[in-house]
């Protein structure tokens, strides 16, 4: 009975982690000697443990080892001008993501740096920096994600989902929100559209072949790409510009996201040329900025409520030894004053 009474009141991991102040997996790392706990944290952490009397079991510390309790999320900083990302719609998905590896306890280690090969990918998992990634946008990445993915690195890719990736991809029906859009463009008798996007993207790519789909209903369409290299608001905007100056007049403009959406309208507001009076535009994401944006952007919702839930489950299902499927959420088309 008294030795009941003397484990009982052994200190646990979760009374060290309050104690010291930080969370249990970093408790975790530090007991175990993890390069991802500075020394000076790791020392109180210790010093903490030993003031209570906290003895690590050898065996529970084997089994934990074989998962660091941390996942890599990775943004795709190389799309936008000088590593800056300006989209707030990258920002709520990381925001989901975060929350929920939160709910399980899973630290977040965000875009580590020097990621630009498959090589360096698998070093960072194989040094157990990372027990695997989520990646927030495929960009110009796509090779480098078929091979991690023939490597069996754990992953979950928000993004266009493809059947012959071979990596289990959560993104929106692109394709199906590209055709929204052309459908909304029809029903307003717009004859001279524009896409304004880089289709190297796959995301984007199949935005556009959704709208190429619906402009081919009508033999009056014209349909013309204005192509974005950088997913900057200043490009956009610029780019705009120079696409008026040049003399194109578009009735109907789809943009690649709700941010070029507003660099549009102010570049052409510049020449005088007022949606939906002028032209009509349909954005994409829905972000919140959309629906109070002068005049409020037309847009394509993507259903991103859950999107970082449901990165986060594929990838510990892959974590477990599953091989989870690939999952496309629906698109709406949300009318608003463009």
């Amino acid at each position: 009975m008294a030795e009941k009474r003397r484990r009982a009141m052994r200190p646990t991991m979760d009374d060290i982690a309050r104690l010291a102040q930080v969370s249990k997996p970093t408790v975790s790392r530090a007991l175990s000697g993890s390069r991802l706990v500075s020394e000076d944290k790791r020392a109180r952490i210790l010093e903490v443990a030993r003031e209570h009397g906290y003895a690590v079991n050898r065996n529970a510390q084997k089994l934990r080892q074989v998962r660091t309790n941390t996942v890599a999320v990775v943004l795709d900083f190389h799309s936008h001008r000088h590593g800056a990302i300006g989209d707030p719609f990258i920002y709520e998905l990381l925001a989901g993501v975060s929350e929920a590896l939160s709910v399980r306890d899973v630290d977040l280690l965000l875009s580590p740096a020097g990621l630009e090969s498959v090589g360096d990918y698998v070093d960072l998992h194989r040094s157990r920096g990372a027990d695997g990634f989520i990646i927030l946008g495929q960009g110009m990445r796509e090779p480098i994600l078929r091979e991690l993915a023939r490597k069996d690195i754990p992953m979950a890719v928000w993004g266009a989902v493809m059947a012959e990736s071979g990596y289990c991809a959560v993104g929106s029906d692109n394709f199906a929100g590209g055709r929204l859009a052309g459908e909304r463009f029809l029903q307003l008798h717009r004859k001279s559209w524009v896409f304004v996007g880089n289709i190297a993207h796959e995301e984007i790519r199949l935005r556009y072949a959704g709208l190429a789909e619906a402009a081919r209903e009508s033999t009056e369409v014209e349909l013309d790409l204005l192509r974005i290299d950088m997913m900057a608001f200043s490009e956009t905007m610029s780019k705009a510009r120079e696409y008026l100056q040049s003399g194109k007049r578009p009735d109907a403009v789809f943009a690649f996201s709700d941010t070029a959406s507003m660099a549009v309208i102010s570049a052409f507001r510049q020449e005088r040329l007022i949606p939906p009076h002028d032209y009509s535009l349909v954005g994409y994401n829905n972000i919140p900025p959309a629906a109070h944006f002068s005049p409020s952007i037309t847009t394509i919702e993507q259903d991103t409520s859950i999107a970082g839930t449901i990165l986060v489950e594929k990838l510990m299902q892959q974590l477990d030894g599953a091989r989870p499927k690939s999952v496309t959420l629906p698109t709406k088309l949300i009318v608003r004053e463009t």
